[in-house]
């Protein structure tokens, strides 16, 4: 999902950036961050990006880049709405483990206790399935995906679609980032709560903490503030391929606004959703069954930068590109939204959050 560039580009990338960052101490901090940003961020008349950086809770910088409907001529606001992609794993993950809490299922159950039909069900556990540990086949890698990339699914018909596939290894022996994983929970969420998953998350987390802006992904209904997406083409930008949100489900069909994920965060560090040890549980590292160690937990890569733990998540949909960053020890949330997958705030938003980390340093 996330691509890695090579050292040598990686490296050009930070010398770059960082140049004016070491020069013009002079500079006020939001300077400093719109130089970054602009680096990717750089078509003032094309689709851009909305970011924002929040620390102990309160937003420190916020601005928008680019057009958020070139055809209109709307520019882009810190306040539209985007598709996540993937930063959606996050809610669901948190999802489980709410269900879990209140004791109506538990991470180590296999999946076949709720789906009793599904192939090798008895050795896949949900702890293999929110770790992307299962083995199960994804479906984004399945030749037959443009089939069904259109059609309304079902949450079973998702998950029809896929069981039956051979398994790329055993449970637990390896991780390998799966889609298909977290439309399986998605499932599950509804079969234990009796809810759809669009419900649950809308009851049990968006309108618990606020989040009013944030919605399961239709093109169709009227979202107010929306973003609309783009891909760049040789001979410029088009509107993002259509495809139906229930395909992609609870592995990445969610939306949402830079305020909103904000609150998302405080949320989750005040345990607002989830008790202290369930949230230790998302943000915890696992092992395979080698032993070897996997910089995943529930819903987040457990990461770090210049040695400093962080949790950290990325999306990409069509016409949409997503990335999150906190840093616990020093609560600096760093978030990136993109209306266009031609511009990717991954490399900008893990700058932003270093370069945070240096100034706490300095004092700054």
């Amino acid at each position: 999902m996330l691509k890695i560039p090579s050292l040598t580009s990686a490296f050009i990338f930070f010398a770059f950036i960082w140049a004016p960052f070491v020069h013009t101490e002079a500079q006020s901090l939001d300077s400093r961050l719109d130089s970054v940003i602009r680096t990717e961020f750089n078509d003032p008349n094309g689709p851009g990006g909305a970011f924002m950086v929040a620390r102990k809770g309160q937003i420190i910088y916020s601005k928008a880049f680019g057009k958020a409907n070139i055809e209109l001529d709307s520019d882009m606001r810190t306040d539209n709405v985007f598709e996540l992609g993937s930063m959606t794993k996050q809610f669901t993950a948190v999802a489980v483990l709410m269900l879990e809490e209140q004791g109506k299922l538990n991470v180590m159950d296999p999946v076949a206790k709720y789906v009793p039909d599904y192939p090798g069900g008895s050795h896949i556990l949900i702890h293999h399935l929110l770790t992307h540990t299962s083995g199960i086949k994804d479906f984004t890698k399945m030749s037959t995906l443009s089939t069904i990339s259109q059609k309304e699914m079902s949450p079973k018909m998702m998950v029809d679609f896929f069981k039956n596939e051979p398994v790329d290894f055993a449970p637990g022996d390896k991780f390998d980032y799966n889609n298909s994983g977290y439309v399986l929970l998605g499932y599950l969420i509804e079969l234990v709560s009796g809810q759809t998953y669009e419900q649950f998350i809308e009851q049990n987390i968006f309108k618990k903490i606020g989040m009013e802006h944030s919605c399961y992904a239709s093109d169709r209904k009227v979202i107010y503030k929306r973003a609309y997406g783009y891909h760049k083409k040789s001979n410029g930008y088009v509107n993002k391929t259509q495809i139906s949100f229930s395909v992609p489900f609870a592995s990445g069909s969610l939306m949402s606004t830079l305020g909103d994920m904000l609150k998302w965060q405080n949320a989750l560090e005040h345990h607002l959703l989830i008790n202290p040890v369930e949230t230790q549980k998302a943000f915890s590292t696992y092992s395979l069954n080698n032993g070897q160690k996997i910089s995943y937990g529930y819903g987040w890569h457990i990461k770090e930068i210049n040695g400093i733990p962080t949790r950290e998540h990325g999306g990409s949909i069509f016409g949409f590109k997503s990335m999150g960053v906190y840093i616990p020890k020093e609560e600096i949330y760093v978030i990136g939204l993109s209306n266009c997958d031609c511009h990717s705030p991954t490399q900008v938003t893990r700058v932003i959050a270093e370069m945070m980390l240096q100034t706490k340093q300095h004092g700054d």
